[in-house]
């Protein structure tokens, strides 16, 4: 038995070793991106780009919104209540679609001539099922399907949470939201919190997110909100005034509610789905406006459920990028208002925590079993930060964090409770928490993340840069005795490897462009 321990014992060191010296003999991996053709996003005469938006009322009213060349000039929608028998569509409708040409022909990154066609399908049947079609009468797109929200308002439903596809968006970002949908695919919509792309008007870009997304776009309504890479400088002259601008394809391919502040129309709204009422901000201008008109809506709703989303975190992920003005602005609206969750992007790791319930409650009461809005901060995309620190100095509690993981949340709401969940790229559970309704009173929160797997870190994940050599490694820690080498990045030029490296020292950060050599190439 003790024979048998002891070469059990040999194999398991022989196979460490055996890993380890493949790992250290490991040539450095480099990562060949996609290269598409220069006419990979032009529009054709056929319909692409397919996506719905609800309206005001989503009982009643779903848009959908598509992309043709501009020979396409008149176009259609047909819609019909779907049903098992294959013909349901004759008892179709057909809808003239209002056509907007796009000529961002002279516009770099964009480089596109395109007519978009919208179709507001109003005075639907709530809780019903419909199928749809897109073309100009000749050229036509599948049939798709949506359903209406309930007219009971009590009905449970779910819907997804993404935050900042951005990067790598068909590589990387395509298995996110399909995992989104396969773990989740009864989701009523899907909440994306701002940047979708990297660059605004990169006509590129936005065709990898709908690529990514594919039929989900068709099916399931998007609520978007913009980030700050959905705002560009459009030309030199407003790059040297510091203006930016909204995507020039933001506005043509969603039809979203008009029912926000005038000049921030579809980027600033509000809609009622079901209890839930569901208010959309715009974090990157007119902050002040603003909070007149969310405390208008807020102050006139008669659901149960408030929750907002937007895209800078009033309460931060990562270091650095803490937002003292939108959090003096907006959040005293959400205390005094009772909103239930605000659900942010924009720092590229996770976290999640939640602020007091107020000061009027019963002795023995605690965070622990009520609680006031919670926060959540969360990245979809291939794009990763560290973590910062707590929240305590800005006065909320932090629960959870996450680095390098790319993650969705499922949230679900059944009369007085709401179940938030959120999954890994590949469907592990990584945060669950419960907020129960309680009358007049601050929520009821549970804490149910002990269900979920252990927090990731870029310490034990796949590491996230390039392996730098050890020679060059050694030589660093030498020069930089108090630092830890954080992320590593290589590229080429000539056929000479470039390395870009990042130092910390607690807060502060040394970056460094080497050669192969060591050699300083730029700082």
């Amino acid at each position: 038995m003790n024979q048998a321990f002891k070469n059990f014992k040999l194999i398991f060191l022989q196979i460490l070793t055996f890993l380890a010296f493949q790992v250290n003999a490991q040539e450095i991996r480099k990562y060949t991106p996609p290269v598409f053709g220069t006419d990979w996003s032009k529009p054709s005469e056929y319909p692409d780009r397919i996506v719905i938006n609800f309206g005001q009322d989503p009982s009643n009213q779903v848009n959908v919104t598509w992309r043709t060349n501009s020979d396409i000039k008149i176009a259609y929608a047909e819609i019909a209540i779907a049903s098992a028998a294959p013909r349901f569509w004759r008892t179709a409708k057909t809808i003239k679609a209002k056509t907007e040409l796009l000529d961002a022909s002279e516009l770099q990154g964009a480089n596109v001539l395109a007519n978009y066609h919208a179709v507001e399908f109003k005075d639907l049947e709530p809780g019903t099922k419909y199928g749809y079609r897109v073309g100009d009468g000749e050229r036509w797109s599948e049939w798709f399907q949506f359903e209406t929200a309930s007219a009971n308002k009590n009905e449970k439903f779910s819907f997804l949470y993404v935050g900042d596809a951005q990067n790598y968006i068909l590589e990387l970002w395509s298995r996110l939201i399909r995992e989104g949908f396969k773990t989740a695919p009864n989701a009523k919509f899907i909440i994306h919190a701002g940047d979708l792309i990297n660059n605004a008007h990169n006509e590129q870009e936005w065709h990898e997110w709908f690529t990514a997304g594919g039929f989900i776009h068709s099916m399931i309504p998007s609520v978007t909100t913009p980030g700050n890479h959905e705002y560009r400088a459009l030309n030199e002259e407003e790059s040297k005034l510091g203006k930016r601008s909204l995507s020039v394809q933001w506005r043509p391919q969603f039809t979203l509610p008009e029912n926000g502040p005038d000049g921030l129309e579809e980027t600033v709204y509000f809609m009622d789905y079901q209890d839930v009422r569901l208010i959309t901000l715009n974090s990157n201008v007119e902050l002040e406006r603003q909070a007149i008109w969310l405390e208008e809506v807020l102050k006139n709703t008669k659901q149960k459920w408030k929750i907002v989303t937007y895209h800078h975190p009033l309460f931060s992920a990562s270091n650095g990028r803490d937002n003292s003005k939108l959090r003096e602005l907006w959040k005293p609206i959400f205390d005094a208002y009772n909103v239930d969750l605000a659900l942010q992007g924009h720092d590229h790791a996770y976290a999640r925590g939640r602020v007091s319930p107020g000061e009027n409650l019963m002795d023995g009461v605690n965070m622990r079993d009520q609680t006031g809005t919670v926060y959540v901060v969360s990245v979809s995309g291939g794009k990763m930060y560290k973590i910062g620190d707590d929240w305590t100095a800005n006065g909320a509690q932090r629960d959870r964090v996450g680095e390098n993981t790319q993650l969705f949340q499922v949230i679900s709401v059944d009369g007085d409770q709401l179940l938030f969940e959120s999954y890994t790229a590949i469907g592990e559970l990584y945060d669950s928490f419960q907020l129960t309704k309680n009358g007049d009173n601050p929520n009821i929160f549970l804490e149910l993340r002990a269900n979920a797997v252990p927090e990731k870190y870029h310490s034990n994940t796949t590491y996230y840069g390039d392996i730098l050599p050890k020679e060059l490694e050694e030589k660093l820690m030498k020069e930089y005795l108090d630092y830890a080498i954080s992320r590593v990045s290589s590229y080429k030029i000539d056929e000479q490897l470039i390395f870009k490296v990042r130092l910390e020292n607690g807060k502060t950060v040394v970056n460094l462009t080497l050669d192969s050599k060591g050699n300083l190439v730029n700082k």
